[in-house]
């Protein structure tokens, strides 16, 4: 086991994996950027690291001040947790070439897994359902384009190989918007992912997002830790997200989730990984794969008891997953709501110092947040600060549990998105369960009127 981490990350998951690393006897080293220099994780530390001003590119995207951190302090593994470089190909590469152990998979399957195509491809081959489409990147040939679109039939979706979080992503219903939709997604994919190859899919009209946990050892095992139903979710960002999905039938779960587990072993993959699928009329179709820690792991932890920073070091120090498919039990209902530092209902940011922080306690409830009175949130990174995480028997109790920490939470001297949080939790529909990924867009616009 290692004697020593450096996580090369901040927020919430620094201090998530420094907990772990704390539980496990390991030394954890924290590298900071001139704004987080208050930080609580960057107070708790073991050793801590300035490696640059606020801006991310120049600290957290910035590879060789993560790496020299990492020398100094003779840490032995790099966790670079989610966001920033966690899906970076050339900066696992560059941590192992250095001497250090990337936690997390390979830079091979990390570059597979990042590009939408190559990953669909891999999918096919390993039987992993997938959504009509493509079979590749576009071709240029304008006709050809015009064939393609014709054999899915419309509506279809012109997305960037390279995307994600949302962005190159184009809706067309008509053939005549086709071809110029393809040129201008071309374009932007090449600006923002210098990459300009897109691929063709079926749009699905109300689709449900629904995803399957992994964990794959170096030793050939691989399982899967059950399901997470996150829908709910604005300009594809994630809100809120529950544990398991409801009204999904366990055979159809189950045989996802198999074939999940069997890709893993067939592309050698390592380390924790999360498949994500739009589920419509009762199928599952496979959009991309998150070859890291998600932001909404801990719904999974507290269903099956499975403490997933943790099993990611132990997989990168070569250790054998420590149970079999069979005992991996989902006991329960998780829901987590991500608390955000920005006007609940107009979305723009609300950095500043916080006055008033009183979080939720109580059993079942767990709070992930790197916060504390008197903290001042930057500016300069995403407004999450924090994640409010209950457990119960059943989904109707851990509703009611989430109604009762939401109303025990008081932040004050910046705005949060808790009051939206609290109306979703008596929102009829999703009460009921099951509501599609367009159903809090549609929400909030008729709030509007």
């Amino acid at each position: 086991m290692f004697k020593k981490i450096l996580i090369a990350n901040r927020g919430e998951i620094a201090l998530r994996i420094q907990r772990a690393c704390r539980e496990m006897g390991i030394k954890a080293v924290i590298v900071y950027s001139e704004a987080d220099r208050e930080a609580k994780y960057v107070k708790l530390a073991d050793e801590a690291v300035c490696i640059g001003p606020a801006a991310s590119s120049q600290s957290y995207l910035n590879m060789p001040a993560i790496i020299s951190a990492a020398e100094v302090t003779d840490a032995e593994a790099i966790h670079p947790g989610y966001g920033f470089l966690a899906e970076n190909a050339d900066f696992a590469e560059r941590v192992e070439k250095s001497g250090f152990v990337f936690i997390g998979p390979s830079p091979e399957a990390i570059r597979m897994m990042g590009d939408k195509v190559s990953a669909k491809q891999a999918m096919i081959k390993s039987g992993v359902p997938c959504v009509p489409g493509s079979e590749g990147v576009l071709p240029e040939e304008p006709k050809e384009i015009i064939r393609i679109a014709r054999q899915i039939g419309y509506p279809v979706i012109i997305k960037a190989a390279g995307g994600g979080g949302g962005r190159g992503m184009r809706v067309v219903h008509t053939e005549a918007a086709l071809v110029n939709a393809v040129q201008t997604t071309r374009t932007e994919a090449a600006a923002a992912f210098d990459n300009p190859a897109v691929y063709m899919e079926k749009f699905l009209e109300n689709p449900r997002h629904v995803e399957i946990q992994v964990l794959a050892d170096t030793h050939r095992g691989a399982v899967w830790l059950g399901e997470r139903d996150c829908s709910m979710q604005r300009r594809h960002q994630k809100i809120i997200e529950e544990a398991p999905a409801p009204g999904i039938p366990r055979r159809i779960i189950e045989r996802v989730g198999d074939r999940c587990a069997s890709a893993c072993k067939k592309i050698g993959y390592r380390g924790a990984g999360t498949f994500e699928f739009l589920f419509e009329k009762g199928e599952f179709h496979f959009i991309e794969m998150n070859t890291r820690v998600q932001v909404e792991h801990p719904v999974t932890e507290l269903v099956t008891g499975v403490d997933i920073v943790q099993m990611q070091i132990r997989i990168a120090a070569g250790e054998k997953l420590p149970f079999t498919q069979r005992q991996i039990e989902v006991r329960g209902h998780a829901i987590e709501c991500r608390v955000n530092a920005e006007d609940p209902y107009k979305f723009t940011p609300s950095p500043g110092r916080i006055t008033t922080w009183h979080m939720p306690g109580g059993p079942g409830v767990r709070v992930d947040s790197h916060v504390y009175a008197n903290y001042s949130v930057p500016p300069n990174y995403d407004s999450m600060i924090g994640k409010i995480i209950v457990h119960a028997d059943t989904r109707e109790q851990a509703l009611a549990r989430m109604r009762t920490a939401l109303s025990e939470t008081v932040v004050e001297g910046i705005q949060t998105n808790i009051p939206l949080h609290a109306e979703l939790m008596v929102d009829a529909k999703f009460v009921e369960g099951g509501t599609s990924i367009h159903y809090l867009e549609k929400w909030l616009a008729q709030r509007r009127r």
